[in-house]
């Protein structure tokens, strides 16, 4: 059952995600979906769902589509909190930025050697309240952090299912990055 609050949201994307055969016609439908209802300040996420974790992002479930198509999932980073480099398993999502600035870095893999891979920085942008945008992969490289440096930030994640778990890319000494599988899972 959705959040009260966020019937309008849920039926919306019901209808992107049923409507919508593709991966970037959907992502583009939920990405413009996202922008509006943030914008006109349609969208008003449980307070609950809202707090910051003292040891690292928060990640809560919002909404999971009964018949797997998306989820819904809202991301509270406190001061210097984000995301090491990784990807989405090979997941679409977009990313909306509820509250707060957002830093966003994203990357293009250039060499897979199975554990040790090579990127190449694509570039990155400021995401204030109300942008969004899209991950479809391969295209889904990509670090994220809290741009504020003494308040929190909120986000809301739509992904193309079930997201339990991702992929880290950690940096070694020769350039290269270590793939590491890591469990997801969510807050309290």
């Amino acid at each position: 059952m959705p959040q009260p609050q966020c019937r309008d949201l849920i039926q919306q994307l019901d209808e992107v995600v049923g409507h919508a055969g593709d991966p970037a016609a959907i992502t583009a439908g939920v990405k413009r979906t996202l922008e509006t209802l943030i914008q006109q300040h349609a969208l008003q996420l449980p307070t609950q769902l809202c707090r910051p974790c003292p040891d690292g992002y928060a990640r809560r479930l919002l909404h999971r589509d009964p018949g797997g198509r998306y989820t819904a999932v809202v991301m509270t980073w406190g001061a210097g909190q984000g995301t090491p480099l990784h990807d989405h398993a090979g997941i679409w999502c977009v990313e909306g930025v509820v509250e707060g600035r957002m830093t966003v870095r994203q990357f293009d893999l250039l060499d897979d050697a199975g554990d040790a891979c090579r990127f190449v920085e694509k570039g990155s942008l400021s995401a204030a309240v109300g942008t969004a945008g899209c991950l479809i992969p391969p295209f889904e490289y990509h670090m994220l952090a809290n741009a504020l440096p003494d308040s929190s930030s909120v986000t809301l994640h739509i992904y193309g299912g079930e997201m339990d778990h991702c992929h880290t890319f950690m940096p070694r000494a020769d350039g290269r990055y270590a793939r590491e599988t890591h469990a997801l899972r969510y807050s309290d």
